[in-house]
């Protein structure tokens, strides 16, 4: 095991829920326009949960799992060929990606563009991974230059926030769960 990718097996108990997207490309703005809502300060979230807004600095996202999580929750905009405003949750698994991948045809990354996919195939690359990682799609049905989600996929921003909800209330439901059997085995 590397180095990093021991470094990130220690960092326990954080959960990193990272919206991307570009908000100049309407729905593709999705992932940020989620993670706006669930930035609210009135959330209440359980120890150890980031929320944060990556945009296209996809670069900067892999730095920052370098630093090691438990859970990743992923939000974007992804073709996936549903009907526009669809929303899915995916579980990437450590064979989903190629380590050395270097993007589309062979060229070299862009720091300032990473794709979800290239993410992750950046971080197989360095050995390095989330202990389990998400993604919460949402089908596109406008991803042309311009500003403001289209009409499905603004009704489908609730969806996504319900779903992070759902997947961070069983954690907070599991650390209960653990937090009881700890005191019946305590001293």
């Amino acid at each position: 095991m590397s180095e990093l990718a021991s470094e990130s097996a220690s960092r326990v108990g954080r959960t990193l829920v990272a919206g991307v997207g570009n908000i100049f490309q309407r729905d593709d703005a999705f992932g940020v326009e989620v993670i706006r809502l669930l930035a609210d300060p009135a959330r209440s979230w359980p120890d150890g949960v980031e929320i944060a807004d990556f945009g296209i600095r996809g670069i900067h996202l892999v730095y920052e799992l370098l630093n090691g999580c438990d859970l990743l929750v992923l939000i974007d905009a992804a073709q996936r060929g549903c009907e526009p405003g669809t929303v899915t949750v995916l579980e990437v698994g450590p064979g989903d990606t190629e380590p050395g991948a270097t993007g589309p045809q062979g060229t070299v990354m862009d720091a300032h563009g990473l794709a979800p996919a290239e993410v992750f195939a950046m971080l197989a690359s360095l050995e390095s991974r989330p202990g389990r990682s998400l993604v919460i799609a949402c089908e596109p049905a406008d991803v042309s230059p311009g500003m403001g989600l289209s009409d499905a996929v603004r009704e489908a921003v609730p969806h996504a926030v319900r779903a992070v909800e759902e997947i961070l209330g069983r954690i907070k439901q599991e650390e209960q769960e653990e937090g009881a059997h700890d005191d019946v085995f305590s001293d």
